[in-house]
């Protein structure tokens, strides 16, 4: 059946039906309900100073409280941890709707007598899209359901509050890092997902070839000429762009094939990561960190108020104050050296003793954080055997050292990790004598300059300004060793 509806200039708020067939007062009704009110978002309609005007709410419904002449009801979008208060005769209630299913309403904007709100949604008409047996949904109307819990259920997690409060912190957060890349005339880059390198070196890596190749007569059994894996780090291409561009960073997925199942672990993950040209300075790359954190946070603070505060009241509280000093207060700086010798002098009882030349461990990074009043710390000058091949030589005695960098952060411990890159063609080949890779080397040959980068676990980010311990609770689908895939 097909409507049209005629203007009339005797009655310009007035339309007619002109049906192509025999319509009922309740379709045609329904229609114009549809056609005459505005959708809105939850989050517009709650800030909304204009009432009286017709809108069309679609969204779930996170509470029922019927009454005998009236009907109320909550309703979410998604676009607020704030829901939407819709008051409804009572004759619109039906047996299907209920806690967690999807409707469409239109209604009038009127002002609310709440002090809880300063607007709420008259409806006209309700229509259930979608039933949900509250029954059978794993999450009761009036229950506050642990993070724990809430894990079980990766499909349906984000029709919690905390958790869609998670994924709107962890958009604005987004976008809050490209702003600051572009502010500062930085080139994103999107570097590739399947590659051939092992960028850390520490050959936890997920190899990729084409389901169902296994020609054992084929000579070149790989897809490619050669093995190729999943990415852990775009750096290395990202160097090949810093020889056009001054700063350049990219922003995405990376992958590690640690058999863990810890609070710590995941084997996809996000990484923020930039670099540098014509730097010779750790400061450098120090006053970008520090100030790319800063930013974010105070973004994410401005924009988020209400997501954040669920997290700074409820899960984490007190969590605010530590996230307040850590803008307030400038990073610290010490030497590798210098975090030994505290570590050593320290009376704790720590499960993996501290020599020079060991490498730190999480509770050495949140120890040294507490020493130095839980504010960030940025640790430089690592032994240089502990570091990567590109690493820059400080060609020190008698502790021989790379120029590297970590930032320490209070709960998470490691959150930022860059080096300057060794740029002298002749020191990088003796460290590449084994395995030399020529591509990497000719960027050496062919206008090379002093350059310097760093990465940014994204997950360790949000866990540090909401203060969660398990990193399973800041990242849309958590992917981990012997974990369900959807």
């Amino acid at each position: 059946m097909s409507f049209t509806l005629q203007w009339s200039a005797a009655f310009p708020s007035a339309l007619f039906c002109r049906c192509s067939s025999r319509c009922s007062s309740k379709s045609f009704q329904r229609h114009c309900n549809r056609t005459l009110s505005e959708k809105v978002r939850v989050s517009d309609a709650l800030s909304s100073k204009e009432t009286g005007s017709n809108v069309r709410i679609q969204g779930w419904v996170r509470s029922v409280r019927p009454q005998k002449d009236n009907l109320f009801l909550h309703v979410n979008d998604g676009s607020s941890l704030q829901s939407l208060q819709v008051v409804a005769s009572s004759h619109l209630n039906t047996r299907d709707l209920t806690f967690g299913c999807a409707v469409d309403i239109t209604g009038t904007l009127e002002k609310s007598p709440s002090k809880r709100q300063n607007v709420e949604l008259r409806a006209r008409h309700i229509e259930v899209v979608g039933e949900c047996n509250p029954v059978d949904f794993p999450f009761k109307i009036k229950e506050r359901h642990s993070l724990e819990y809430v894990r079980q259920f990766p499909h349906l997690r984000c029709r919690t509050n905390a958790f869609s409060s998670l994924l709107r912190i962890r958009s604005e957060a987004t976008t809050a890092i490209q702003s600051f890349f572009r502010d500062n005339g930085y080139v994103q880059i999107h570097t590739p997902v399947i590659t051939s390198n092992d960028c850390e070196g520490a050959g936890e890596l997920f190899q990729v070839e084409p389901a169902g190749h296994n020609d054992s007569d084929d000579p070149n059994p790989h897809f490619f000429s050669v093995p190729a894996y999943l990415t852990v780090s775009g750096q290395l291409h990202l160097e090949v762009m810093a020889g056009a561009f001054s700063a350049v960073y990219t922003f995405g997925p990376t992958f590690r094939a640690e058999n863990s199942q810890s609070r710590r672990h995941l084997a996809e993950f996000y990484m923020v990561e930039a670099e540098i040209a014509f730097t010779e300075s750790l400061d450098d790359l120090m006053k970008v960190m520090e100030g790319l954190f800063k930013a974010a946070t105070e973004h994410v603070l401005s924009s988020c108020a209400e997501d954040v505060e669920l997290f700074h009241k409820y899960i984490a509280p007190g969590h605010r104050d530590q996230v307040d000093l850590m803008l307030k207060r400038k990073f610290y700086v010490i030497s590798y050296t210098e975090a030994i010798d505290i570590l050593k002098s320290s009376s704790q009882n720590f499960t993996i003793s501290t020599e020079w030349g060991c490498d730190l461990q999480t509770e050495h990074e949140k120890f040294l954080v507490k020493h130095c009043g839980n504010v960030p710390v940025f640790v430089i000058n690592y032994p240089y055997e502990l570091k990567p091949f590109y690493a820059r030589d400080n060609q020190d005695q008698p502790n021989h050292t790379a120029a590297a960098v970590d930032l320490l952060v209070p709960g998470v411990g490691e959150l930022c990790g860059g080096s300057l890159r060794e740029e002298r063609l002749e020191l990088l080949s003796q460290r590449l004598s084994i395995v030399v890779i020529d591509r990497y080397l000719q960027l050496r040959e062919f206008g090379s300059v002093p350059h310097g980068g760093f990465g940014m676990g994204f997950e360790r980010y949000l866990q540090c300004i909401l203060g969660l311990h398990n990193i399973k609770d800041v990242i849309p689908f958590a992917r981990f060793s012997h974990s369900c895939l959807l």
